[in-house]
């Protein structure tokens, strides 16, 4: 089940927010876990009970570490291996059986274990929480409900944002429900809706079309290469906003993931602006404890390289996630040691270097293997021998042109810098309740004609 289907809109979310706000406080967080163990067994129940399992370990690992100081250190050791062998043998073991083979010549039978949706993200939840509490951040958490509440949450169990225990501990315990609260929530899900149905949706359309077309120009690479680039961006970080929406509704308060990344004029800004939840999450947990930059130039580029080896590999098991996390490393290293100093001085010149990079990094990312990556970027610089531009792409140009533009404005902050006291947001405040009905309706309709409503994030 997806935010963005009408069984979630209409009947799910309905059924859990009429029961969540009946029952008393001491019992929301249990209709809570219970309502997200239902979310998240609505297409594979047998992925319910590896998140089940995932969530016990956490539990009685968690308490452990904290009553028994001596032995702190081995219970965690014990915790973190059973979560990384969970998400290693689930995502990342065909990926070694293959490459092992391709190395050795043997022949290893693959394992093909399906893929538990959102593992990747509940994974890094549960080390987060058991890494804090030996840290003696958080408690360990008492109570099996709370804990389970918190890593199952559907808002955010199969996209993210990453949230950490640290930051909702207290909301577990005690959280205020209010109008304001509840209208702010529906706001930012109707509006994450929007952009997921109204302009990802659309721009994926696109993008399939591309890769089905058998005529082929530079300039349709170039158009799929930046449709791409906004359709990736609309669909998670619309996705994050139906998430965060969801969590006020629900009490909680998600941080931000995402604060116009295509806005950034340098590789380091793009990545203080996506996927804000993930980076911080490496900083803290990998980048640090490995002595960050407060060690040698040597030992600091090997942590940067590891995190970004990591942060790739994290995505996907499979070369061109690796390859696309070390390509940003290796413009961040660049950036940090000759030309940051220099971009910081040329606003257009360091946007479009910026854009730039981040559109091939993301042709990388989209594609099915790495000599396939380099076959798109090749083809965009002219290598393949396709001509310059024809009909095919002219029509797809024309017919895609305005939610290319829509997409591309809604990307940048211009409407951040309008004043609150100003006389259009004061008039937008009256009219913004039918503007988002109207969302909703429109994105709804899209949905019941059957458009095209994948989620790239299942992946991951």
């Amino acid at each position: 089940m997806i935010f963005s289907s009408i069984p979630f809109l209409y009947f799910f979310l309905p059924i859990v927010l009429a029961v969540y706000f009946i029952v008393p406080q001491k019992l929301k967080n249990a209709w809570l876990f219970i309502s997200s163990m239902l979310f998240y067994a609505w297409g594979e129940p047998k992925f319910a009970l590896v998140m089940l399992a995932a969530i016990i370990q956490g539990y009685v690992f968690g308490i452990l570490i904290e009553k028994n100081n001596n032995r702190a250190r081995l219970y965690l050791a014990l915790s973190v291996c059973l979560s990384l062998g969970m998400l290693g043998l689930c995502k990342y073991a065909d990926f070694f059986i293959v490459n092992f083979n391709a190395i050795t010549g043997l022949s290893l039978p693959l394992l093909k274990i399906a893929l538990p949706i959102g593992i990747s993200f509940y994974t890094f939840q549960l080390l987060s929480y058991v890494v804090d509490v030996y840290r003696g951040t958080v408690p360990a958490q008492k109570s099996f409900i709370n804990l389970a509440a918190y890593i199952s949450m559907f808002p955010q169990l199969i996209a993210g944002p990453i949230v950490r225990y640290s930051d909702i501990a207290g909301r577990l315990e005690n959280r205020e429900h209010s109008i304001e609260r509840t209208y702010l929530g529906l706001r930012r899900f109707i509006y994450g809706f929007g952009k997921k149905v109204l302009i990802a949706n659309v721009l994926g359309e696109l993008c399939s079309t591309f890769k089905a077309s058998g005529d082929k120009s530079i300039a349709f690479f170039w158009i799929y290469a930046v449709a791409y680039t906004l359709h990736i961006y609309f669909d998670f970080s619309g996705y994050s906003d139906m998430a965060i929406g969801l969590g006020k509704l629900f009490g909680f308060d998600f941080m931000e993931n995402f604060r116009h990344p295509y806005a950034s004029r340098s590789v380091t800004e793009f990545w203080r602006r996506w996927h804000i939840s993930l980076g911080s999450w490496f900083r803290d947990y990998v980048y640090i404890p490995l002595g960050g930059n407060r060690v040698t130039k040597l030992k600091w580029l090997r942590n940067l390289l590891i995190v970004w080896f990591c942060t790739g590999f994290w995505h996907g098991a499979a070369w061109n996630f690796i390859v696309w996390g070390l390509f940003f490393g290796i413009l961040l290293i660049i950036e940090k040691l000759w030309i940051g100093k220099y971009i910081e001085k040329t606003k257009i010149l360091c946007h479009v270097y910026t854009m730039l990079a981040v559109i091939l990094s993301f042709v990388i990312f989209d594609a099915s293997s790495m000599s396939g990556a380099l076959k798109y970027i090749g083809a965009m610089f002219g290598t393949e021998k396709y001509p310059l531009t024809n009909a095919i792409t002219l029509y797809y140009f024309k017919s895609y042109f305005v939610i290319l533009i829509v997409a591309i404005v809604s990307s940048i902050p211009i409407f951040d810098n309008i004043n609150s006291e100003s006389y259009v947001a004061k008039i937008y405040v009256y009219i913004e309740p039918a503007v988002l009905l109207l969302i909703l309706a429109v994105a709804t309709a899209y949905l019941v004609d059957g458009s095209f409503n994948p989620f790239l994030y299942f992946r991951f």
